[in-house]
């Protein structure tokens, strides 16, 4: 395989100057400045050379049009990592950090098709089936919870206090998770998360939804796991935990990132904090806006092409890990040559949310959480603001994401009286009737969801 000799040099502080051919997009050099790494991997053609992980090497689309053609074409490029030859020949260490986003799981989203299209199906029927309006309830509720932990500090860390547990918290009610099995669902999502204790989060993870779809197999419910389950596709038990594990995952890391990117935007940015971030137009503006230019999920989509392909004038060798920039395509200059902008053509033109038959199935639901989590913050507490400079926020390395450290926010604290408790079936929510703000306190890590139901008890 040859790359063209013209591609620019690294921008500053990229190893790139002193690791050969490949761009590494795991440091913290690539978290600090991605849009000077696209930038460079463009000298290169539509596609570039990248490691994702240490000995873990990739080509990553960087072309708008390019990223269309990989995208829709699955014939050609297929998602079976099974076609990954690097993997297959052993060169691929199997504790590598990016192996358990890349390998092969029975769901839709690393399968070809007749077995993607029949897992896909049970998917996109289940979502069907959502209540908006109950969803939409029970987000406010969840937002309201998490608020109430914090609202009386001044200050929250909106990422780890309110972003990153709200999804999982409302994806928790959306798959009918009782409270024990809820509890150990969150424990393990967010140790994978935050790369804490990685093997015993996955098996306390992978117990709990086996737990979960023993459940609904014994009582099934009005859930996402309960119609899974009674589809007519007919999944297997290890079916349905992973098309679990990919649903969950898939929506609650996103969302988070989502949720935050844009909270970061209208806490900072002149166009939107000018106005107080009030508007609800100016929520859904300013996630479009990330959406475009700082999507959750920067670098993803693996493909392996089932032969030698050119694409643009860089060839390809089959089997090579072809992956899409979405936030590289988004930002492709032949988009904004037009002294209008490409974002301005259409709002809806962007490849955050992928394209073609792997394209997200969940955006519309992932969506209306990001926009009434926020909503719910900013009117809850209309005075937030961030408490750094922006230019001092951190952002997590990986080659995957785009996702802030920490978004440290100060505010009025909301001044709670001492109430005595409310007696047995006293005291539910209504008119004239609020809640006894100083019986609840914080839940211990790990007894989120079991602490929200008790809240909403109450």
């Amino acid at each position: 395989m040859q790359y063209p000799p013209e591609a620019q040099a690294p921008p500053p502080g990229c190893p790139a100057h002193n690791s050969g051919a490949s761009v590494p997009l795991h440091g913290p050099e690539f978290a600090a400045d991605p849009q000077g790494f696209y930038e460079h991997l463009r000298g290169y053609g539509p596609v570039g050379p990248v490691e994702l992980a240490p000995g873990v090497e990739a080509m990553l689309v960087t072309d708008y049009t390019a990223a269309l053609h990989v995208l829709q074409n699955p014939d050609v490029f297929a998602r079976h990592s099974r076609h990954w030859r690097a993997l297959s020949e052993g060169r691929v260490q199997l504790d590598s950090p990016v192996l358990p986003m890349m390998a092969y799981r029975p769901n839709c989203l690393f399968t070809d098709g007749a077995q993607h299209l029949r897992l896909r199906q049970a998917v996109t029927d289940s979502l069907a089936r959502i209540d908006t309006h109950r969803m939409s309830r029970h987000v406010d509720r969840v937002a309201a919870y998490l608020i109430d932990q914090f609202n009386g500090h001044g200050e929250a860390d909106l990422i780890a206090d309110y972003a990153q547990l709200l999804p999982l918290l409302v994806f928790n009610d959306l798959f009918g998770c009782p409270a024990e099995i809820g509890d150990r669902l969150l424990h393990g999502f967010s140790g994978i998360f935050d790369g804490v204790d990685v093997e015993r989060a996955n098996e306390i993870l992978t117990q709990s939804l086996f737990e979960l779809v023993s459940l609904k197999r014994a009582q099934p419910g009005e859930d996402i796991t309960s119609w899974l389950m009674q589809h007519e596709a007919g999944l297997t038990d290890e079916e349905m935990i992973h098309q679990l594990v990919m649903l969950i995952g898939a929506g609650t890391e996103p969302t988070q990132n989502l949720i935050a990117n844009a909270l970061r935007l209208l806490l900072s940015d002149d166009k939107y904090s000018g106005g107080r971030h009030t508007a609800g137009l100016l929520v859904e503006d300013a996630i479009n806006d990330v959406l475009w230019n700082s999507p959750p999920i920067a670098n993803y989509a693996a493909h392996y092409p089932v032969y030698d392909v050119d694409l643009g004038e860089v060839a390809v060798a089959a089997g090579t890990p072809v992956v899409i920039s979405f936030a590289a395509a988004n930002s492709d200059p032949a988009l904004t040559s037009n002294s209008a902008g490409g974002q301005l053509l259409s709002k809806r033109a962007h490849l955050a949310w992928g394209a073609g038959t792997h394209a997200c199935p969940a955006k519309d639901p992932a969506l209306l959480i990001a926009v009434l989590a926020i909503e719910k913050l900013l009117n809850s507490l209309p005075d937030i603001d961030l408490a750094v400079p922006v230019d001092m926020l951190a952002w997590r390395p990986g080659p995957f994401h785009r996702a802030l450290k920490a978004l440290p926010a100060r505010f009025t604290p909301e001044r709670k009286e001492r109430r005595a408790p409310a007696p047995h079936g006293v005291g539910a929510p209504g008119p004239g009737n609020s809640r006894p703000q100083d019986t609840r306190s914080a839940p211990q890590r790990g007894k989120w969801w079991s602490g929200f139901l008790t809240w909403w008890k109450v």
